[in-house]
């Protein structure tokens, strides 16, 4: 008995045997970045004790100038509440000046008045035209 081949099942076997050796040099190649990855690691952690001291350093030193920077921004605060205590004075005080020259200014306007005459003046010629 002959039994027929059919060539498509041929070609399927052949596409899965070539995809499964593409993920196997896939794998490959992961695998070395992977350990390349390692080596990497394994020297930076090396390197960090090296390192922890002097930025734990500089960490120290940059809180330092934090808290100085707070406290002098406190009493920067404190400072103009005063200069804003003391704006609010000048601008009271300076408006009492203002309505005292400007009562002063009005009394210097009105017209001197004797006693016994009208309280309205009259206009000298006016009743002529009439």
């Amino acid at each position: 008995m002959t039994s027929s081949i059919e060539w498509w099942s041929i070609g399927v076997a052949v596409m899965a045997v070539l995809i499964g050796l593409g993920v196997f040099v896939l794998c490959l190649r992961a695998a070395g970045l992977l350990g390349r990855l390692g080596r990497t690691l394994d020297e930076i952690d090396k390197q960090i004790p090296a390192l922890s001291e002097p930025i734990a350093a500089t960490l120290t030193h940059v809180g330092g100038i934090a808290d100085t920077a707070d406290s002098t921004l406190a009493r920067l605060g404190v400072a103009v509440g005063q200069l804003e205590n003391v704006a609010a004075t000048a601008t009271k005080t300076a408006s009492g000046i203002g309505t005292i020259v400007g009562n002063y200014a009005a009394n210097l306007r009105k017209p001197k008045i004797a006693p016994g005459t009208p309280a309205t003046p009259t206009i000298v010629g006016a009743a002529s035209e009439a």
